[in-house]
């Protein structure tokens, strides 16, 4: 059987005996990196270069290098970042401002590829709100579709032009949410037709991402039931209306915005259309429980895993070009 539908974590700076074991039999598809991972370039090396030996093969490691608080790769083995914020709200023009993200993103990739990783969990292309909880806040890449699909984009070229893969999140829209999705499931009350005009819009014009991450919200418009990493009607959505078709990982499984046995939660977003699960702590009994509940990746979700694995840099299109086909969807 080749690759499994999960993404792991580990607990420290290098592989336990406990770990290798797990990672052998569980073969998941690829590992997430923390700052508890981290400590100088050459241990980062050798950790990702162990953790790809012990399934024997190439797989993909993935870390969030975001800038502001969301970076697990500090200094000062590496470049720290302002929030994106800070950028988007440095008064320049915004050809300027589209270079200084490039070169931020481009940046972020060279150090990333030089330790061995090769995915990043960005950009958050969330629309924020003012009466938000703030854990969206000062990543957002603007305040309005138009502006953070346009950011958005230099942002994931400039990530594959350094040879790393983009993830797009939190699909399909984490700027309303009232509550932070790492302590609480957050609901999202918004009809479907403002939801349409404004927080899908950047995912829509960014749909030819490599890989997407879902939200652990509830949209009441979409399933009131459950959120939509575990929605079938959110899942169709994503692929239907938004148009994604790259491979759709779930955010974090150890979230509190989720409960239930860890192998509910796997089977759940499995079965309600995300490919693939993410699960990041790294506590061994959690991923062992999810293990037994994930499968091979097969079918379209394998096809998406090789082709984002195959993905390349885009054509570049110009800043006109692009708002237009922001605002027209």
């Amino acid at each position: 059987m080749g690759a499994r539908a999960a993404i792991y974590g580990l607990s420290g700076l290098e592989i336990t005996q406990d770990e290798l074991a797990f990672f052998r039999d569980a073969d998941p598809w690829g590992f997430i990196l923390f700052a508890r991972n981290i400590d100088r370039p050459d241990q980062v090396n050798r950790l990702t270069s162990s953790l790809r030996e012990s399934i024997g093969r190439d797989a993909p490691i993935l870390i969030d290098q975001e800038g502001g608080r969301v970076q697990r790769m500090r200094g000062p083995h590496w470049q720290e970042w302002p929030p994106m914020r800070d950028l988007c709200e440095d008064p320049m023009d915004e050809i300027s401002r589209l270079d200084r993200i490039r070169a931020q993103y481009a940046t972020i990739a060279t150090e990333l590829r030089s330790v061995g990783i090769d995915v990043n969990c960005a950009p958050v292309l969330d629309v924020p709100q003012a009466d938000a909880h703030p854990i969206i806040g000062d990543r957002a890449f603007g305040t309005s579709p138009a502006e953070i699909a346009l950011r958005g984009r230099e942002a994931i070229a400039a990530l594959l032009d350094g040879g790393v893969l983009p993830v797009i999140k939190h699909l399909p829209g984490h700027g309303r949410a009232l509550a932070d999705s790492h302590e609480a499931l957050p609901r999202v009350g918004t009809d479907l037709d403002a939801l349409r005009a404004d927080d899908f819009l950047p995912f829509r014009a960014l749909r030819e991402a490599p890989l997407g991450m879902t939200a652990h919200i509830v949209y009441e418009a979409i399933d009131p039931d459950a959120c939509a990493t575990l929605s079938p009607a959110a899942i169709q959505l994503i692929r239907d209306d938004i148009g994604f078709d790259g491979l759709l990982m779930t955010d974090d499984l150890s979230m509190h915005a989720l409960s239930g046995p860890f192998s509910e939660r796997a089977s759940g977003a499995l079965s309600a259309g995300c490919d693939i699960v993410l699960h990041c702590n790294g506590v061994l009994t959690e991923m062992t429980e999810i293990a037994a509940a994930v499968p091979g990746l097969t079918g379209k979700a394998a096809d998406r895993a090789a082709r984002a694995l195959a993905a390349r840099p885009a054509p570049a299109a110009s800043p006109k070009a692009y708002v237009r086909e922001v605002v027209n969807g």
